[in-house]
């Protein structure tokens, strides 16, 4: 199991001394005994995101932000833009890490968007893992995995009418990443990003998928 050391950059940003634009990135660093220098690769990628979407917040979206409040109404107060980007680790076992980031931006409007993104490591060798080192992908397996997801959509629709698009079997087929998911002790979660196969009151859609992960990737 790795340590996980949680990182913070933020700022509130102002327009004519009015806060226009507040950002807040959260990203992990780890260490671990599995290989310090797998870790020291894994901790200057989040390191580089984070300051990658630091710069993001300072340029882009801080100008958009202060455009916006050029047009305020005398005496009229401006909702303040914002970007959140945090992470939550959901599996760290042996020398495996899995763990997903969500980044919330809200740029005026009636709410906001979230992007996930999402990342399994090997601290062994410090490499990204894939679906397919969990799941074997073969033309079979693959419709099992997407009738499984249409059996949880079509539960959910019996509880809850409306939660999903009409046509959302032609765009699970259509919005299917292989690249999004992550491990959880007993599971693999499937996930869709927002608008994907649902409206935005759903969120992000998962799908749990049970696999049993091998000893060669969770043993130290």
């Amino acid at each position: 199991m790795q340590k996980v050391t949680l990182h913070t950059l933020e700022d509130t940003m102002v327009y004519r001394d009015i806060p226009v634009f507040t950002y807040k990135i959260k990203y992990p660093s780890f260490t671990t005994s599995c290989s310090p220098v797998s870790a020291g690769i894994i901790n200057d990628y989040y390191s580089q995101l984070a300051q990658n979407a630091e710069t993001y917040c300072r340029t882009v979206l801080f100008t958009q932000a202060a455009e916006s409040a050029k047009y305020m109404q005398p005496g009229s107060a401006f909702n303040s833009y914002t970007f959140d980007m945090d992470y939550q680790i959901t599996y760290n076992e042996g020398c495996l890490v899995s763990l997903f980031m969500d980044a919330y931006t809200y740029m005026g409007g009636a709410h906001g968007e979230t992007k996930r993104t999402s990342d399994t490591w090997n601290f062994k060798s410090g490499t990204r893992m894939r679906l397919a080192d969990f799941y074997p992908f073969t033309p079979a397996t693959l419709y099992r995995l997407q009738q499984s997801i249409v059996r949880q959509i079509e539960e959910r629709i019996y509880s809850s009418p409306g939660s999903y698009f009409e046509n959302y079997k032609s765009l699970l087929l259509q919005t299917f990443h292989v690249d999004n998911f992550y491990l959880k002790p007993d599971s693999c979660v499937i996930y869709f990003q927002q608008y994907d196969i649902a409206p935005y009151s759903t969120g992000i859609p998962e799908f749990n998928i049970p696999i049993e992960i091998s000893d060669q990737w969770s043993s130290p």
